[in-house]
């Protein structure tokens, strides 16, 4: 498993603190990227949101901030919030937060 799983791994505790389901699962996270630069190992993470104007945005960022940087053999961490492609429950979630979410 490579660094980019790790950080996603570590990541997955993180919740929707209004859906109480994990970022990871509900699909909110697009991508992780691992850079090197020189002997620091930095993490660009792609999370969007459920919608523009999600009023836990800081909360969510900031956990999923925290939970990166947990990671073994990551350094440094930065959150990119994105908007593209727009999230889709019943494209981007798991199967598990689907059913959650009353999707089937």
């Amino acid at each position: 498993m490579g660094l980019s799983e790790n950080v996603i791994d570590s990541i997955r505790p993180v919740q929707d603190p209004e859906m109480k389901i994990g970022v990871v699962d509900l699909g909110l996270i697009y991508d992780v990227r691992i850079e090197e630069q020189g002997e620091t190992i930095h993490a660009e993470i792609d999370l969007t949101l459920t919608s523009p104007g999600c009023p836990a945005a800081p909360e969510i960022m900031a956990a999923v901030h925290r939970a990166g940087l947990e990671t073994e053999g990551v350094d440094s961490v930065h959150v990119n919030l994105v908007w593209s492609p727009r999230w889709d429950p019943k494209i981007h979630a798991s199967e598990d937060a689907q059913f959650e979410l009353g999707i089937f």
